[in-house]
């Protein structure tokens, strides 16, 4: 019999190591014959550790399990999928998960994330065995006709930036992954890295084919240990299987991939900063142009592409870019991972069609705050992102409806805060987040951010409050405009958002930050 554990680093948090002892030491104490499976997470992070067990209807469920329940769960010969009370039955027919549009999480939580074998069982590598049959341009076509934007923040077509480098003459192209995933309330990358790795290799498999690129780099965060475990792993075994190095899967392709962990700069998620750190350099900012699909890694051609954009190709590829088109809201096409985090009552990733309001997602899936108090705001986009009051909270999920609002989807983060939130503390962070993790190598970033945290001391003291709210408001105008990259030119969507939607909250005099 086949049970399930997840190794996610979400489960793990929550004793999802310790419960696969148990269950091994109890099985074994029991004489009863078990496979134990670490998969990835299904995304519902509320009812981890949730451990699965495989039976003749399909996978049964039983929710936050611990240690200590183990042997009870034998007693009740859970095995067979046997009731108990933390039973919530047949998994795909949990509401959070049945709603869920899944394209690209689909094998999520469903598979044994280091088994090629297990991974071409559920659709692995018909992506890339489409993209070798109709060749290169048809490739970059079909991923131009899907309509796929970036899902790392700037929502720019991928098809496009293909193109550029596909058309770019060089003697060496690359395809390098951004999975410095450092949102506030994202794990849609690690998820992806820790679930299902395979189909990010693919991805950029079928990327390099497209351009005409050898080599690849997946980039990840210095703090996910296990993502980079498990996709240096995977590595190893698509080589072991001809699905990377030479002649790719019997093909006159060439394709080499490669992992390299950042030191956890936050502005290293900027593509030009990411590439200085590729090249052993600072993270620090280019200047564009020349864009990195020009002149990126080493100068060479470069596509850049989020993990999620990259993940979500060999879906196109094998079912068809006009499918994939079929679904979203106006100019954003497919499936977006929204990922609920903060103060929210089922939190995880859900995936869906863009087009769903900003209320539904955080009152109707997220299941509104876990503190039981009103919702007060949802911030969108990471710590960059704005604040959307509950009067804005009819806002389709959708780039341009965000934009219209003075809003970013970003990485596809929500974090939900009730009524106790103190907004002008939110705004000051922000401003102290950008003073943190600026690069430096531009003035209205590096110093505008200081400026904006001091400034907003004297709010919160009480000191010529509007005098202060002013010089906030000419600080952002020089940050938005002036600065080289998106961490200076970002930071205002959060202050002006809190300040515009949360006047009265400026207004009372607070002790500075630094004395509370």
């Amino acid at each position: 019999m086949k049970i399930f554990v997840p190794q996610d680093m979400a489960a793990v948090a929550v004793g999802a190591n310790r419960v696969a002892a148990a269950i091994e030491a109890e099985a074994r104490a029991r004489n009863i014959p078990v496979t134990i499976v670490r998969n990835g997470s299904r995304g519902l992070f509320w009812l981890e550790p949730l451990v699965e067990v495989a039976t003749a209807s399909g996978r049964i469920g039983y929710r936050n399990i611990g240690d200590a329940d183990v042997a009870g769960l034998f007693e009740a010969r859970f095995f067979d999928g046997a009731p108990h009370e933390k039973c919530v039955g047949h998994v795909e027919e949990i509401p959070f998960l049945a709603k869920q549009t899944r394209f690209t999480f689909g094998r999520a939580g469903i598979i044994d994330p280091l088994s090629l074998e297990d991974y071409r069982h559920h659709g692995g590598y018909k992506g890339l065995e489409a993209a070798l049959s109709i060749g290169p341009a048809a490739t970059v076509a079909a991923v131009k006709e899907s309509g796929l934007r970036g899902r790392g923040g700037a929502g720019f077509p991928t098809g496009i930036k293909w193109e550029t480098v596909a058309r770019a003459p060089a003697d060496r192209k690359y395809v390098v992954c951004n999975a410095d995933e450092g949102d506030s309330g994202t794990f849609a990358d690690r998820l992806i890295m820790e679930a299902d790795p395979f189909m990010l290799i693919e991805g950029m498999t079928i990327a390099g084919v497209a351009v005409g690129a050898t080599k690849g780099y997946v980039y990840i965060r210095s703090e996910y240990p296990l993502a980079i475990r498990m996709m240096r792993r995977a590595i190893e075994i698509a080589e072991r299987a001809g699905y990377l190095g030479k002649g790719i899967n019997g093909s006159a392709h060439d394709f080499d991939l490669e992992v390299r962990v950042g030191a956890g700069a936050y502005v290293c998620g900027e593509e030009t900063s990411l590439l200085e750190s590729l090249e052993g350099k600072r993270g620090q900012v280019r200047p564009k142009p020349p864009l990195p699909a020009i002149e990126g890694l080493f100068g060479r051609p470069t596509i850049i592409n989020n993990t999620i954009s990259l993940a979500s190709v060999p879906f196109i590829l094998a079912e068809g870019a006009k499918r994939y088109a079929e679904m979203g809201y106006g100019r954003s096409r497919g499936t977006m991972p929204v990922q609920l985090a903060g103060n929210v009552k089922h939190g995880g990733l859900f995936e869906c069609a863009f087009g769903v309001t900003l209320g539904e997602l955080v009152n109707d899936i997220g299941g509104g705050t876990a503190s039981g108090r009103p919702v007060k705001a949802v911030q969108a986009g990471g710590p960059l992102g704005a604040y959307f009051p509950v009067s804005m909270f009819d806002t389709p999920y959708d780039y341009e409806a965000f934009a219209k609002r003075d809003g970013l989807i970003g990485h596809g983060g929500l974090v939900v805060f009730d009524d106790t939130a103190d907004m002008a503390q939110m705004a000051r962070f922000a401003m102290e987040f950008c003073a943190l993790e600026s690069c430096g190598k531009c003035t209205p970033c590096r110093i505008g951010s200081t400026r904006g945290v001091e400034t907003f001391d004297r709010i919160r003291a009480g000191i010529e409050p509007e005098t202060n709210l002013a010089l906030v408001r000419d600080l952002c105008e020089t940050m938005k405009f002036g600065s080289l990259c998106a961490l200076g030119g970002f930071t205002p969507y959060p202050v002006l958002s809190a300040i515009n939607h949360f006047p009265e909250e400026f207004r009372a005099p607070k002790l500075p930050a630094a004395a509370e």
